[in-house]
């Protein structure tokens, strides 16, 4: 949520410390844009602010196309716009693990911000290594994202610059497409037999989704709420043992992060299964199956009900 008044409009001797820090001197992008910087931390919130504020304010998304949210890094030039930002957006919840420097730095230099995981009701991680600790996957649930756009749209609205009525549109336009995405959703799952809607993946990421549509969360291949985590044998194992005993005719395996684990564990398990990947944290290149939240979401949904129906 905001924690600071929006920061006034980024000088000119800004602009040259931020093309200092990257050692390109005069040569930073952005100078000299006189539309308030919005930085965004995941490419996903980084589609959802482009959607609400149009060509209004500049938008620089931090993390790239097919990128690993837990792992991903920033150069100095963008650490230093970081620094001189209107609004930083973020995820929170202890998904953007090697930023949380640069944003605590913003914030402590009365760089405005806004938090999503603040915004929602957060669940927690039930298993694993990270059982008990706030869990980061909120966006796939797209009932939650609706409370994201909610509480950003005054935020963005008040930015300098900004016509508050037509982030007011686009923010309307963009609720209803979401609400039909759900509809959508509910539909597609509901042609799951009860016995079949359980979901196995690289690691646990689909918690909201479980809650929202009435799944349930078999296990992960990695026992945690990061990819930085790995499993040990044990952790296969009783995988394995979960996967035979419910009859899971498919596990899931993440577009950002590599299928090896979840391949070995079908192998382990001994059991017939198939590995499909999907998009579930990170949004690709135009041309790489999800290039915005609205697509990443039904193609998952697609794969879902497919590799788990009849």
């Amino acid at each position: 949520m905001l924690r600071s008044g929006i920061r006034t409009r980024r000088t000119a001797m800004a602009a040259v410390v931020v093309a200092a820090a990257a050692g390109l001197a005069g040569c930073a992008s952005g100078v000299g844009d006189e539309r308030p910087l919005v930085v965004v931390s995941t490419n996903i919130l980084g589609d959802v602010v482009d959607q609400l504020v149009g060509d209004q304010a500049e938008v620089m998304t931090l993390m790239k196309p097919n990128a690993d949210p837990h792992s991903f890094e920033i150069s100095a030039q963008e650490a230093g716009r970081l620094m001189t930002a209107d609004l930083i957006v973020s995820n929170g919840l202890g998904l953007e693990e090697g930023l949380q420097q640069h944003f605590s730095g913003a914030a402590a230099d009365n760089v405005a911000t806004f938090v999503a995981g603040e915004v929602i009701d957060v669940l927690d991680y039930r298993e694993g290594d990270a059982a008990g600790m706030p869990d980061s996957h909120f966006w796939t649930d797209p009932a939650r994202m609706l409370d994201v756009i909610d509480a950003l749209e005054p935020v963005l609205a008040g930015l300098d610059g900004i016509d508050a009525a037509t982030v007011a549109s686009r923010t309307a336009d963009y609720r209803a497409d979401l609400e039909a995405l759900d509809a959508e959703m509910t539909d597609a799952f509901s042609a799951i037999p009860a016995a079949r809607r359980a979901l196995v993946t690289n690691h646990h990421v689909f918690g909201y989704l479980a809650e929202r549509f009435d799944f349930e969360v078999v296990g992960a291949v990695i026992p945690g709420g990061t990819t930085l985590a790995a499993p040990s044998a044990s952790d296969l194992a009783d995988l394995a043992t979960a996967i035979e005993s419910t009859g899971v005719p498919a596990i899931f395996a993440e577009s950002s992060s590599p299928d090896r684990l979840v391949q070995v564990l079908a192998s382990e398990a001994d059991v017939h299964v198939d590995v499909i990947e999907l998009f579930t944290e990170s949004l690709t290149d135009a041309d790489g199956g999800a290039p915005d939240y609205l697509t990443m979401m039904r193609v998952n949904t697609q794969r879902i009900t497919a590799g788990l129906s009849p």
